[in-house]
């Protein structure tokens, strides 16, 4: 059996964490064993991973206390390294490529950096770090991987683009777990007392990546325009506090549901009417994916989220972040009510777009058994 070692799990199950799922709950685990490298004393998924057969291992986070940070991994990578055939590093940004560069020094064959954003989501001196380090990286890494071409952009050269180590992974899901179900949705919205409202939905960690701010005022004009209107909010993070005031200053708390992380999103999908996305900026962003074989109409920010995401044409729409929160909230309410949308969509479409767990999985696990 071939052991790979996962950097990438941290203590909020977001977009990486679940690209990370997606593909160990699907690998042959009779080949292929995933162990996992964390910074964080909180795991997201971590009775799920060891039920999966994972180690979980914890070092101190640099950022906490860097001497013992760099004690801890360099006794991890001595005492292990040589359990390992791959490092598989998951990351926003390359700030941090301090994993490869012990991986290298005690031996790990192939050591893969994994891209999933597209601009910097942190401080000004990450930013610097990584810059400075995309300048380095090809010394430490062997394989380069991407969540899409647009983001590669921020985190390779051309040189390394075009090399054959490069490779695009998809951000693929169980699409059947996401098509579209009548009597879910009828259940859900009976149990959540939706049945009469119009319902908003969104998933993302509360960060200011995925614009809750901007959301929260789409979803105020539109309530101004319906009351019978309810937004669905699933995730956690470190902006909620500040996003539960701005919805309580606005005065519609009994109108937006917090509902933190959820293990039954696609059925929580089927419940909503729309999904809203405006993030100001994205790798790709794997809820627009489950949202398309959910069937839903789908409000996305133009000119930031990779036009490759769009493959249900007819229930995707860009908007610009230039046009303010009336705008979307008016061109949202209008196409509602002047378009049919099918729910009911051709899975394929999707699958042959390379989202499609089931067959995707096989890339990597052709990867991982070399």
């Amino acid at each position: 059996m071939k052991k790979v070692l996962v950097f990438g799990i941290t203590d909020l199950p977001g977009g990486i964490e679940s690209v990370i799922m997606n593909y160990y709950r699907n690998i042959d685990r009779s080949k292929i064993q995933f162990d996992f490298l964390c910074n964080t004393e909180k795991v997201a998924y971590e009775e799920e991973i060891k039920e999966l057969g994972g180690t979980i291992y914890r070092i101190t986070a640099r950022s906490k206390n860097y001497k013992n940070y760099k004690k801890e991994m360099k006794d991890f990578f001595k005492n292990h390294s040589n359990e390992y055939s791959t490092i598989w590093v998951n990351v926003c940004s390359l700030a941090n490529i301090d994993y490869l560069k012990y991986a290298k020094k005690y031996g790990i064959e192939y050591r893969i950096i994994h891209c999933h954003n597209s601009q910097n989501m942190d401080s000004f001196l990450r930013g610097l770090l990584h810059r400075w380090n995309r300048l380095l990286i090809n010394k430490y890494a062997t394989d380069f991987w991407s969540c899409s071409d647009d983001a590669s952009k921020w985190f390779y050269n051309k040189k390394i683009i075009q090399n054959d180590k490069y490779l695009v992974i998809k951000n693929a899901i169980n699409l059947e777990k996401f098509k579209y179900n009548e009597k879910i949705r009828n259940d859900y919205r009976k149990k959540m007392k939706l049945e009469d409202y119009f319902v908003v939905g969104h998933v993302g960690r509360f960060h200011f990546q995925k614009n809750h701010k901007f959301l929260i005022k789409i979803f105020n004009e539109i309530h101004k325009k319906n009351k019978k209107t309810m937004l669905l909010l699933i995730g956690e993070g470190q902006d909620e506090k500040e996003i539960k005031e701005i919805v309580k200053h606005n005065g519609i708390e009994e109108y937006v549901k917090f509902l933190g992380p959820r293990k039954d999103v696609s059925e929580l999908m089927q419940a909503m009417d729309v999904f809203v996305f405006p993030s100001v900026f994205e790798g790709l962003g794997v809820v627009l994916i489950e949202a398309q074989a959910a069937g839903l109409p789908i409000y996305a920010s133009s000119n930031v989220i990779p036009n490759e995401v769009e493959i249900i044409k007819e229930n995707f729409n860009f908007l610009s972040l230039n046009y303010d929160e009336l705008y979307w909230a008016d061109r949202i309410l209008k196409d509602f009510k002047e378009i049919k949308y099918n729910r009911v969509i051709d899975l394929k479409l999707i699958e042959n777009c390379g989202y499609n767990i089931k067959k995707e999985e096989q890339k990597i696990e052709e990867f991982f058994t070399r």
